[in-house]
Order: structure tokens, then C-alpha cells, then sequence
């Protein structure tokens, strides 16, 4: 048990792969999912009283994550994007070449826009950041 406040920012397993990226590059995601420990791993382990709240990622994010571009998509056509979210080394670089591929081919024919484009317009995504807090 932990002797004072303990403040956790760490994801969801169990939420990572509601993310829209999902759709093009499930072994990322299946990747990400698990690295991260479930929650409920991390409360019993910090023990006292927990609680877990969801985490607003704004669309201007700067930080290099997926969920990081929810609407900004073309970021991920950057490799240096990919490279800061380490997933995508997991995944043998055909395998992300073809996600990319077909990441590229739906913004370029406007299908993406159809599908999630209203995430350009969307302030923030609740996605799978979460910050746990526990106290004694």
C-alpha cells in the first residue's frame, strides 16, 4: 500500500481499442493494450481508496500518441509520429506499411472524413487516458 497520494496517468487496457485507428492498424492497438496493466491491478496494488477518471486529450495535443491525432489523421502518416508512440515498432514494418497504405487511401478518397470526421470539429477525445488517484 502506498504511504501518501499516489497519482497514476496510464491507460485502459480495456478502452484502447475502441480508438478509431483501430479500423487500420489492429496489431498496434492489440500491442498497446497490452502493455498497459489493468486497472484494477494498479488500484489493489496502491491500495486505500482509488478512483479513476477519464483524461480529455485535446485535438491540438502535442505529445506523440495515437489517440494523441484522434483528428488529426494524416499525423500518422508521418513516420517520425510513429516513431514516438512505440507500438508501432512491435509490428513488422510491411504489416505498417500496408496500415499506412490504407490509412492514406481513405483520407486521400475522403472515406475517413465519412466515417470520423467529426472528430475535426470535436475540442477533445475521452479515449482510453485515465489518471487513478489513491489515498491511504
Amino acid at each position: 500500500m502506498a504511504r501518501g497520494p499516489v497519482i497514476v496517468l496510464t491507460c485502459d487496457p480495456d478502452l484502447v481499442r475502441d480508438f478509431w485507428l483501430y479500423a487500420y492498424a489492429p496489431l498496434v492497438l492489440d500491442t498497446e493494450a497490452r502493455r498497459y496493466p489493468a486497472l484494477s491491478d494498479i488500484t489493489d496494488a496502491l491500495g486505500g481508496r482509488a478512483t479513476v477518471e477519464r483524461v480529455a486529450i485535446p485535438a491540438d495535443c502535442p505529445d506523440g500518441f495515437n489517440e494523441a491525432y484522434y483528428a488529426r489523421p494524416e499525423r500518422l502518416l508521418d513516420p517520425g509520429a510513429r516513431q514516438a508512440c512505440s507500438a508501432w515498432s512491435f509490428v513488422e514494418p510491411v504489416v505498417q506499411e500496408q496500415y499506412i497504405d490504407r490509412l492514406r487511401h481513405d483520407l486521400d478518397t475522403g472515406l475517413w472524413d465519412e466515417r470520423y470526421g467529426a472528430l475535426r470539429q470535436q475540442p477533445s477525445l475521452h479515449g482510453s487516458l485515465v489518471l487513478v488517484r489513491a489515498v491511504p
